[in-house]
């Protein structure tokens, strides 16, 4: 019986650490989603190593406190459990706060206008493991959100190849971006 409530009481604690991985963020942000069903990451070497090894995608949403549709998307697909259990079994997830990464906000706001021709908050940033990106939108409608999930899996389980090739080009042409700039600027 004791190891059975050790085992409870420890696979209770993973669950908490999982589910609270924000809490330990400095973000107000951040904080806010630390409850979360989704099982969030902070931008950082820890998502993106686990995404690697586990060659899993990765799904970037920027946002910021005052945001309303970001606050709309998360009551709607991040606490929605199906979604997040979509989500957790097929992503690493990772949660940035654009007032706080500014740096990261500007690379991920020229990736969804070049693929969109627009950007706004929420912004929303598919990646493979190698963190490179290859599809973006803003806020989702939580069917619309789930839909795209499902297609985005299957072209990734049916032909990654291809969605790779796409995401180093994208990457690339980024990077080729972002050289000009700092020279211009």
């Amino acid at each position: 019986m004791r190891i059975l409530i050790g085992f409870l009481l420890a696979l209770l604690a993973g669950q908490s650490i999982a589910q609270n991985r924000l809490a330990r963020e400095s973000s107000l942000y951040l904080q806010q989603h630390a409850d979360n069903p989704v099982d969030w990451y902070p931008w950082g070497p820890e998502a993106l190593e686990k995404a690697q090894t586990e060659g899993k995608m990765i799904f970037v949403s920027v946002g910021y406190a005052a945001c309303h549709w970001c606050h709309v998307m998360e009551a709607e697909s991040f606490e929605n459990e199906e979604i997040a259990a979509f989500l957790n079994e097929h992503f690493v997830s990772i949660k940035i706060d654009r007032e706080r990464r500014p740096d990261l906000d500007e690379q991920f706001v020229i990736v969804t206008t070049a693929l969109t021709g627009s950007s706004g908050w929420p912004n929303s940033v598919f990646m493979t493991p190698e963190a490179e990106p290859f599809f973006a939108g803003g806020y989702f409608p939580p069917d619309a959100f789930l839909q795209a999930l499902k297609t985005i899996v299957e072209v990734w389980e049916t032909d990654n190849t291809a969605l790779r090739s796409e995401a180093f080009n994208i990457s690339q042409r980024l990077r080729d971006y972002l050289d000009q700039t700092a020279v211009l600027g």
